[in-house]
């Protein structure tokens, strides 16, 4: 039932962050203060999850896997404040990180009533589900919607890590290890 919420709420994501039919010039509408919010509050989301899988897991490659999610995206969220500074812009709140935000409220509810290898199952699934939404949306919307050549450049430097975030999820699911990236 759970695991069903979440992919309910990253197909949410999904439909929300790449409309279909979808293209670089429908992504251009949302305009680079948009897409730098949309970008931060993903990783906003993924660090606070992340911190709530830290004080549930007991599973030490979960543990290792959530200190990741924490120490890289709140560090590509610094390399984003830097960079709005610097360009003198300030992100702009929208529909779609509101929404994301609402689904991270939801997916901390959800969580935080299961413990154990429920709790493990249950994280390591949205893990995938949300890297996976972000990665399409990277892809199909955030990246080819960027005219800044810093907030594309940025945008690009950070998907082989999401995509490395999807695969050690997905490992972690089979009950492999990660490689901690």
């Amino acid at each position: 039932m759970f695991a069903r919420i979440l992919l309910s709420l990253a197909g949410s994501l999904l439909l929300l962050v790449v409309p279909r039919g979808a293209n670089a010039q429908e992504a251009a509408k949302l305009g680079d203060p948009a897409i730098a919010h949309i970008a931060v509050t993903a990783n906003t989301i993924d660090a606070d999850i992340a911190r709530l899988a830290e004080g549930r897991t007991t599973n030490d490659d979960v543990l290792a896997f959530a200190r990741v999610m924490i120490s890289t995206h709140t560090a590509v969220n610094e390399k984003a404040a830097a960079l709005a500074k610097r360009l003198g812009v300030t992100p702009q709140d929208n529909d779609v990180s509101r929404t994301l935000n609402q689904g991270a409220e939801e997916a901390k509810k959800k969580l935080s009533s299961l413990q154990g290898a429920a709790f493990d199952a249950a994280y390591l699934q949205r893990e995938v589900e949300f890297h996976q939404a972000v990665l399409d949306a990277l892809d199909q919307t955030l990246i080819p919607g960027a005219s800044n050549a810093e907030l594309k450049a940025l945008l690009q430097e950070v998907r082989p890590v999401v995509a490395a975030h999807l695969e050690n999820a997905k490992a972690l699911q089979k009950g492999g290890t990660t490689a901690h990236r």
